[in-house]
C-alpha cells in the first residue's frame, strides 16, 4: 500500500499492473526476480478482483483524490518536509493557482506503527509562522486542526499506511 501511495502521489503520472498489484500478488519466480512465479505471462489467470485482500478500494479512492486535485497532476511543485522519524516520508505539491494544497506522509515500514514530528512550511502555504489550519485527510475524510509548522502523526501501516492531506486555512 504505502509504495503504491508514493508512487500515485509523488509523479503526476503513474502505472500499475492490474490484478496482480491489487491482489498483492507476490511471489517470485526465483530468489531475487521481479517477475511473478505465476504471471499471465505463462497461462491465463482467473483473478478474484472481490477478493478481501484486494487493494481495489484504495487504488479506486486515490484515483479519485488524484482526478479532484491538480496539485497531484503535476510535478512542479514537489517539496520534501524534514520529519523526526526517518520511516515517515512528507512531502507536498501545491497547485499553479496555489488554490490546491496537498501534504502527503507515508509510513515506509510495512510491519511497524510508525510516529513522528512532521516540519511544514507554513509560508509555502500561505499561513502565517503560528495560525491554526486544518488539514483533511482525503482518504480517511477525517479533518485535524494543526497549528505552525511542526505537527505530530502515526500512521499504523495495517490500517492504512499513509495520510493524504489537502491543507487549508482555519474558517
Amino acid at each position: 500500500m504505502a509504495r503504491f501511495i508514493l508512487a500515485a502521489t509523488l509523479g503526476a503520472s503513474y502505472g500499475i499492473y492490474g490484478p496482480a498489484f491489487e491482489l498483492c500478488e507476490g511471489r517470485a519466480v526465483r530468489e531475487g526476480s521481479e517477475e511473478y512465479l505465476d504471471s499471465e505471462k505463462y497461462q491465463v489467470r482467473v483473478w478474484d478482483i472481490d477478493n478481501p485482500g484486494s487493494l481495489r478500494n484504495l487504488i479506486t479512492r486515490v484515483n479519485a483524490i488524484r482526478r479532484v486535485n491538480p496539485a497531484l497532476q503535476s510535478d512542479g511543485s514537489l517539496k520534501f518536509h524534514a520529519t523526526d522519524n526517518e520511516q515517515l516520508v512528507a512531502y507536498s505539491k501545491i497547485s499553479h493557482s496555489q488554490s490546491n494544497k496537498i501534504l502527503v506522509i507515508v509510513n515506509i515500514d510495512p510491519h511497524n506503527t510508525q510516529s513522528g514530528w512532521i516540519n511544514v512550511s507554513t509560508k509555502e502555504f500561505g499561513l502565517a509562522p503560528d495560525q491554526s489550519y486544518q488539514v483533511q485527510d482525503l482518504l480517511t475524510d477525517a479533518t485535524y486542526e494543526w497549528r505552525g509548522s511542526r505537527n505530530f502523526v502515526q500512521l499504523n501501516p495495517s490500517v492504512l499506511p499513509a495520510h493524504i492531506f489537502s491543507v487549508r486555512s482555519k474558517g
